[in-house]
């Protein structure tokens, strides 16, 4: 874990990226700001009432000196970023609408990444999923060609390193979101030093069983290639054909991949989330994040169980993102 994480280091040093973090008064956001700001390598924007802040941080003892505080009901440039966030919702929010929905600090956040007064934003350590995605979907959005954002895990065991997908946001994703989600992994990947080799997995390896599930895989699979060509897929694999050298020789001998596939892709939210927690319970892997990936600029989640450790990590991964 420590090698992935002074990969990512040496990828931001001397960008000075800034990160939001609306949960300012949150403990272990202060800590880990703390030690980012004492890093020098990432600038953390603080959001609440600079007064209380403070000394919560002086309680517990943490340096904020290097940080930047913004209260959100004291900010001088509001009234700009209200008119900037009603011509964003194209009409759908009025300008008491948005004065009312700015004083949310997740909105008010994700508008400074939005007006570049920002570089990334995380949060959820006390807040829901929804709470965070929901305004970087309504004011960042998805980058050109996609259509929604997804959720990854870095699973990460000594020297091993695989990209783990969807296991965070769409349900029940269809062939077209499968595509794009394998598209965006496969950039996710490359972001933590991996060759990308995707494999779409399904309970079925090549055909071996029929169904409009493994069909769903299957045609994912051909939208990839025809999108980005580059790519290095396959598919439908059951997970050992997948990984197992000696069972895709047997399984899947004419595959593009022959066992060593790195970025697997769930043919469902409840697959992936299901299959992340195994390996990270049963297989001693680490999980790093969720990921958000797909959108236009980095804004990612926390879980409202977090550590200290663990924002400072995704911290340094948003701004990785913001590179």
């Amino acid at each position: 874990m420590s090698n992935l994480f002074d990969d990512i280091k040496a990828k931001i040093q001397q960008t000075d990226k800034r990160i939001v973090f609306p949960e300012g008064l949150d403990a272990r956001i202060l800590q880990a700001a703390s030690k980012l700001s004492k890093m020098g390598m990432v600038t953390p924007i603080l959001l609440g009432d600079q007064v209380k802040v403070m000394k919560q941080a002086e309680t517990m003892g943490v340096n904020i000196d290097a940080c930047q505080l913004i209260d959100p009901s004291r900010y001088e440039q509001f009234d700009a970023m209200v008119e900037a966030f009603v011509q964003r919702r194209k009409g759908k929010v009025s300008k008491v609408d948005a004065e009312k929905q700015l004083c949310d600090e997740n909105y008010f956040g994700t508008m400074l990444v939005y007006m570049n007064q920002a570089d990334g934003l995380v949060s959820g350590a006390a807040h829901s999923t929804a709470d965070t995605v929901r305004p970087a979907l309504q004011i960042m959005k998805t980058k050109e060609g996609i259509n929604k954002t997804s959720g990854v895990f870095i699973m990460v065991r000594g020297e091993e390193k695989y990209v783990f997908a969807d296991c965070a946001i769409n349900i029940a994703p269809t062939s077209e979101d499968l595509a794009e989600i394998a598209m965006e992994s496969a950039e996710t990947a490359k972001l933590f030093d991996i060759d990308p080799r995707i494999a779409m997995l399904s309970f079925s390896t090549k055909g071996s069983a029929q169904s409009e599930e493994t069909e769903k895989v299957e045609q994912a699979v051909k939208l990839a290639k025809e999108r980005n060509a580059s790519l290095v897929i396959d598919g439908e694999f059951q997970f050992d054909a997948a990984f197992v050298p000696s069972v895709a020789a047997k399984k899947a001998p004419d595959a593009i991949l022959k066992g060593n596939a790195n970025v697997f892709i769930f043919p469902s939210l409840e697959a992936g989330n299901i299959g992340y927690k195994i390996a990270e319970r049963l297989g001693e892997f680490e999980a790093v994040g969720p990921v958000l990936q797909g959108l236009t600029k980095p804004v990612n989640d926390l879980s409202r169980g977090c550590s200290a450790e663990d924002v400072f990590k995704l911290a340094l991964i948003t701004a990785a993102q913001a590179k």
